[in-house]
């Protein structure tokens, strides 16, 4: 699964386990239609391991901690379960040690989905996945939502009770081991003051979006592509541009988007030899064989209302077939433009160069509400080719 795909559950009943190189602990939180809990029962974790329809189940160390969730015992006022993780060990953020949750038939373990959060860095605490229900169907979603105070932040934000330190510590608090309920256990370290704190960029909600008009990216930054409160989805323009670097040659560098499903998996690439894709939902401009010139160089229609549902994640890329590297390369950028109004939504500056042939510009993320999302990337790689960009490019969904 991407960041924001869902899958619908052919079990009634499902265990979600995360595992790590590290130890994690793992948590269930089951939510009302204001997306907090009814009360401190609702948490569920190693010190409260059963609540109505959710149980946890330690691994003891040799296997993961995991939720099973029985859909059938679910209360009706309850509208989705998520699954937190964090590393057991203090302190400790996910960089380098990305969870995997795997998403399993309870009864028969027969795998049904998984999901790796992409490109984490100072998370101390992860909602992972979400378990909820949409017109009488139960659904999984990919989340990955990071937060950097820890399992109190978390529970802070879905309404568990934080108490607070008898003494205000000169510093924020650290995060620790997950929050303990309050009735079981001394109470969890506070959330800093302005709890809960924010989402960390590029993930989860919390994310910048278009009221207050054209958005910079930097690079793992996320943008929602909602105004007003009504998801974009109309046809908007991916403008990718370059110069050569220093007055030099012309440079010839080729723009592509690659479409893919919601387990990573290739559909389609839209590139210079093949200008349209998805029954006319993308359409690529040609190709540009110098980067001379003002403006972009070469430019992507995109109908996000008409992106098949099978697609999930777009990727834009730019690659350099004639072997040049990015380091002779200057002003690299791209732009999301509203193709009716021609007002510059989103722009991504592409700050850095690395000798190699490929890089990873944005990309665009479908959610289960069914708005899109817009991520800057800036990742360099060794490929020249589109082909070649199809598994890097799927690594960083």
């Amino acid at each position: 699964m991407t960041p924001g795909s869902n899958v619908p559950l052919s079990a009634a009943r499902i265990t979600v386990d995360v595992a790590a190189p590290v130890r994690l602990d793992v948590s269930g939180l089951l939510l009302t239609g204001d997306g907090k809990v009814r009360s401190d029962d609702d948490f569920i974790f190693y010190n409260q391991p059963s609540g109505p329809g959710v149980a946890y189940r330690s691994g003891g160390g040799a296997a993961p901690d995991a939720i099973t969730v029985d859909t059938a015992a679910v209360p009706p006022d309850i509208e989705k379960i998520v699954v937190t993780a964090s590393p057991d060990a203090a302190g400790q953020t996910f960089q380098g040690i990305e969870p995997t949750a795997t998403i399993r038939d309870a009864d028969g373990g027969a795998v049904l989905a998984t999901f790796t959060p992409p490109q984490l860095g100072t998370e101390t605490a992860l909602v992972v996945v979400e378990v909820y229900r949409r017109g009488g169907q139960w659904k999984a979603r990919a989340v990955g939502q990071g937060y950097a105070n820890g399992l109190a932040g978390i529970a802070t934000d879905f309404g568990v009770t934080v108490e607070e330190p008898a003494a205000a510590p000169a510093a924020p608090p650290q995060p620790t081991a997950p929050p303990v309920a309050p009735s079981t256990a001394p109470p969890m370290p506070a959330a800093p003051p302005a709890a809960p704190a924010a989402p960390t960029p590029g993930s989860g909600s919390g994310k910048i979006n278009l009221d207050k008009g054209r958005v910079s990216l930097q690079k793992n930054q996320t943008v929602s592509l909602v105004k007003g409160g009504r998801p974009l989805l109309s046809q908007v323009r991916m403008g990718l541009g370059w110069e050569p670097a220093f007055r030099g040659a012309d440079i010839d560098l080729d723009a592509s988007v690659i479409a893919y499903g919601p387990q990573r998996n290739h559909i389609d690439s839209c590139y210079f030899g093949k200008l349209t894709i998805l029954k006319g939902a993308v359409k690529h401009s040609g190709d540009n064989l110098t980067g001379e010139g003002a403006g972009d160089d070469e430019v992507i229609v995109v109908d996000l209302g008409r992106i098949p549902q099978e697609v999930t994640g777009l990727v834009f890329t730019v690659n350099s077939f004639s072997g040049q590297k990015f380091t002779d390369v200057a002003k690299a950028y791209c732009r999301l433009v509203d193709a009716a109004t021609d007002e510059e939504l989103v722009r991504f500056d592409l700050t850095q160069a690395e000798p190699q042939t490929g890089v990873l510009m944005a990309k665009l993320i479908r959610q289960f509400s069914g708005e899109w999302e817009m991520t800057a990337i800036g990742d360099f790689v060794k490929a020249r080719t589109v082909r070649n960009m199809v598994d890097p490019a799927a690594r960083a969904l």
